[in-house]
């Protein structure tokens, strides 16, 4: 069996990093490799623990998940799944987080009693499975760019007609 796919969660909340956390454990096929509580601190985790996926809330103290995001995909492109509350404000954030590289966004629930959590956890899995394709291949290509080399030669110019 392959080695566990590594996820590292960044979220402020002890809760919200436990439901990850427990989310990831029951896929079977991937593991938290860390964890960190803002923006931050992510930024020396996930060269730290070099994850495979990173989920990262929206809202955090010191440093958002916003403003972390493009420092991040800078150091390491990884693909990062944007945990965020559903509100007009969030809604915003998730759009602008996209826009700066994040790879998909999930709904956090609104609350530990909402009878949210197994609609939290089939798209957090889903979006994570679909990252982990997602890298697969952009690392498949790039393999094979660097075993079949482009050809780099030109043809002579035609010399100019007189």
């Amino acid at each position: 069996m392959p080695a566990p796919y590594r996820i590292l969660v960044v979220d402020d909340s002890a809760f919200m990093r436990k439901v990850v956390s427990d989310i990831i454990h029951s896929s079977g096929d991937m593991t938290v490799a860390g964890f960190a509580g803002n923006g931050a601190e992510a930024l020396d985790a996930v060269e730290r623990v070099r994850p495979d996926v990173v989920t990262m809330d929206v809202e955090m103290p010191v440093m958002t998940g916003l403003e972390a995001l493009p420092a991040m995909l800078a150091k390491t492109p990884v693909p990062v799944i944007m945990l965020s509350s559903t509100s007009a404000e969030s809604a915003s954030a998730t759009i602008r987080a996209l826009e700066l590289g994040a790879f998909d966004f999930v709904a956090k629930p609104s609350g530990a009693g909402s009878g949210e959590l197994p609609q939290l956890k089939d798209a957090l899995l889903a979006s994570l499975r679909a990252a982990l394709h997602s890298r697969q291949e952009k690392e498949r290509r790039s393999a094979e760019r660097k075993e079949d080399p482009p050809n780099r030669t030109f043809p002579a110019a035609a010399p100019p007609e007189s």
